[in-house]
């Protein structure tokens, strides 16, 4: 009776945690790809999604792991908690998105217009933004490193305490302030790049970046006297 009760406290207790295991949201997991679809905590992975509209939808803590959701729009839909291992959302527009406390891993955004997105305290690495539209787009706290920004439009960002070691800014086009406030700089790479206009910038940051001759950097903050970032 006793273990019983046990494995009754453990299942609910998973039940909780885990909304793809009560009956309403199980019902919802069958739903098609759809506006406003709520897949909130069910597991999709390994699907072809591309060419979707899934504009509004709800996947807090859903699991895309490697799923294809390529030139897909994404508009106001919330990834809060949700697990997105090599997804690639190349071409898609995602708009306003809440990616929050979401783990983003190995994730290809090149070229999605991902303007207004929120990615406050996300657990990334080796995320992919190449060509992608960044602006204002929100990455307070979060975990970014070895992430690409080559070629991504930034401007109006706030990267406020956030981990950038090793992320990679080159190329990258900029055309408002970008907050990084007690950001990490460890061998971030912003050669070539204008940051004359960005706010909470602090000597030691740089002094642990990678830039270059053409680096602009905002009053108050000097070139080390050497680079030392080796190319891998």
């Amino acid at each position: 009776m006793k273990n019983l009760l046990l494995l009754t406290l453990t299942f609910s207790a998973f039940s909780i945690v885990n909304p793809q295991f009560n009956d309403e949201a199980r019902a919802a997991c069958g739903d098609k790809a759809a506006q406003k679809v709520n897949w909130e905590g069910c597991r999709k992975r390994n699907l072809v999604l591309s060419g979707s509209n899934m504009k509004q939808a709800n996947f807090k803590r859903t699991n895309f792991s490697s799923t294809d959701m390529r030139d897909s729009e994404f508009d106001n839909t919330d990834f809060e908690k949700s697990v997105l291992l090599r997804v690639f959302f190349d071409g898609s527009s995602a708009k306003n998105a809440n990616f929050e406390k979401a783990i983003v891993y190995r994730v290809n955004f090149r070229k999605t217009n991902l303007e207004n997105a929120i990615f406050q305290k996300a657990e990334m690495l080796r995320v992919n933004f190449s060509g992608a539209n960044l602006t204002s787009a929100n990455f307070s706290k979060a975990e970014a490193g070895r992430s690409i920004f080559a070629k991504a439009a930034l401007g109006n960002n706030d990267f406020s305490n956030a981990s950038l070691a090793r992320a990679d800014f080159r190329g990258s086009k900029i055309s408002g302030p970008l907050d990084f406030t007690g950001a990490y700089f460890y061998q971030t790479r912003i050669e070539g790049i204008d940051l004359s206009h960005a706010t909470g910038l602090k000597q030691w940051q740089i002094d642990m970046a990678c830039g270059d001759d053409a680096t602009k950097l905002p009053d108050g903050v000097n070139r080390p006297d050497s680079w030392t970032c080796s190319d891998e």
